[in-house]
């Protein structure tokens, strides 16, 4: 089991930039495929983007492609997110999640082993 602990969620404006942290402990080196992904009021969880152990395969939902940016620092097993160019329906909470393959983060209904608890990014217009 890794344990996730997210934080860097906030209010922010349209057009401004975010970024949010996971930091995981426990066993990461059977659950290296890290991931983020996103719930609005009244929506299903969706994917937004993960990446592996690496750093070199990295995948982003088509919504998040080119604001967004993943990455990670194994030596303080944190992995990131870089959210620019915010807007409105980005407005979620955040989950970061861990698995051992990236099919099974990438797969509906994501198939993660971990989650963090989330935390709240919340954009006005």
């Amino acid at each position: 089991q890794v344990q996730l602990v997210e934080s860097g969620g906030g209010l922010v404006q349209a057009g401004d930039s975010l970024r949010l942290s996971c930091a995981a402990s426990g066993r990461t080196r059977y659950n290296n495929i890290m991931g983020w992904f996103r719930q609005a009021p009244g929506k299903e969880r969706e994917f937004v983007a993960a990446i592996d152990w690496s750093g070199v395969d990295t995948q982003y939902s088509h919504s998040v492609k080119g604001r967004f940016t993943i990455s990670r620092d194994n030596a303080r097993n944190t992995v990131y997110l870089q959210m620019n160019s915010l807007k409105p329906e980005d407005t979620a909470i955040y989950y970061c999640a861990a698995a051992g393959w990236m099919p099974l983060m990438t797969s509906t209904p994501p198939r993660a082993n971990s989650w963090g608890q989330g935390t709240q990014v919340t954009v006005s217009s």
